[in-house]
């Protein structure tokens, strides 16, 4: 799969259609009050890149990386379209946001997600790529809804 992943614009329509379906996605398998999913305003935010993933271009996942602090970053909108999963599209999201992040030094990045069964396979992936479970960050409070993961990054390479 000659997959392509960089920076994109997430007011462009085919981004958008994608951006609905993970808001729908999450305000389906959460309460309202545990939705912390961003919505196309909030990611363009000039402390968030957002990213798409794409195979002979078309659209089959997204992400995005939001500076919280000189050193810390937040994985944000993470989404792979259903009819893309299980073909490592969410994987290789994951690995170019956290190589995003080592490059601009970054010590940390985290992320919020659910708890609900739905969220499994995300729980998985963060996971697998070394993520750990830690304590709340930045505006996340304490739900039995709500996840929070991290990561250490490594120095960037000299």
């Amino acid at each position: 799969m000659d997959l392509t992943i960089a920076a994109d614009d997430p007011t462009a329509d085919d981004v958008r259609a994608v951006l609905a379906r993970h808001l729908a996605f999450a305000q389906e398998v959460t309460p309202p009050e545990g939705v912390f999913a961003l919505d196309v305003e909030g990611l363009v935010d000039p402390d968030v890149t957002f990213f798409s993933a794409r195979l002979d271009g078309q659209v089959l996942g997204v992400g995005a990386l939001k500076r919280l602090a000189d050193d810390h970053a937040e994985l944000k909108s993470l989404h792979t379209l259903a009819a893309a999963r299980g073909r490592g599209v969410g994987r290789a999201l994951v690995d170019h946001i956290l190589a995003v992040a080592t490059a601009r030094r970054f010590r940390r990045v985290s992320l919020e997600t659910g708890t609900m069964a739905a969220f499994a396979p995300a729980r998985g992936l963060y996971t697998r790529a070394g993520f750990r479970p830690c304590e709340r960050f930045g505006e996340y409070v304490d739900s039995p809804t709500s996840a929070c993961m991290t990561i250490e990054l490594p120095p960037p390479a000299r």
